[in-house]
Parts: structure tokens; sequence; C-alpha cells
């Protein structure tokens, strides 16, 4: 599998970095920068932007990740997903400011266009 074939829209799913392991969903944007370096950016229940840079090697993507919270603060953290196939991710994450006893989790499938099928 190549970066290139990873570029894409995915749905997500997920747990939060906490005890009630409270879940959200949204969608997940990756590109590619000019040195093939992924470019993501996620909206969260339609409503938090997170956006990041990462790497890919050997069907392992990890991004650093970033969003602004309360009063316009940055939280920074780290996702990083198994590449199950081109089209689904399965990963895990966390952030400084999350509870250190517990790791989030996402799933991501790749939307899928018409486009897409006649490619």
């Amino acid at each position: 599998m190549t970066i290139e074939a990873l570029v894409g829209k995915y749905t997500i799913i997920g747990q939060n970095q906490n005890a009630e392991k409270s879940p959200y969903k949204g969608t997940l944007s990756l590109s590619l920068d000019s040195y093939k370096r992924i470019k993501a950016e996620w909206l969260i229940n339609n409503e938090q932007l997170q956006w990041g840079v990462g790497v890919y090697k050997d069907r392992i993507l990890v991004i650093n990740f970033h969003y602004k919270g309360d009063h316009g603060a940055i939280y920074n953290g780290v996702v990083v997903y198994k590449c199950l196939t081109e089209n689904i991710l399965e990963g895990f994450w966390f952030e400084e400011h999350g509870d250190p006893e517990y790791l989030g989790q996402e799933q991501g499938i790749k939307t899928i266009t018409t486009n897409t099928l006649f490619n």
C-alpha cells in the first residue's frame, strides 16, 4: 500500500480519552504535502476542527494533531492508525490534557464516491 492510496475523506467514529469513553463521530480528510507527508483535518461532531501532519510506513500512519480549545488555547496530541486496507483505518490516540489512564480510540472508513468506483 502506498501513501497516495490513503488520500481521501473518511467517516470516523471514536471514543474519547476518559473513563466514560465518550463517543464521537465525524470526518477525517487526508492529503499530501509537497514532501509526501500526510496532512490531516478532522471535523468532530460537526463542531470541532483539528489538524495535523504525519508520516506513513509499513501500514502505520502517525499524526501529530492540534486543536483550539476553550479560551483559544491550542491542545496537542498524537494518533496512531493501523492501515488495515487503503479504505479502513483503526487507531488509538492521546492528547496532552487527556486522562493519562486511558487512550482514545478511532476507526475510519473511506468515503466511496462514484468517481472512486470508476477510477
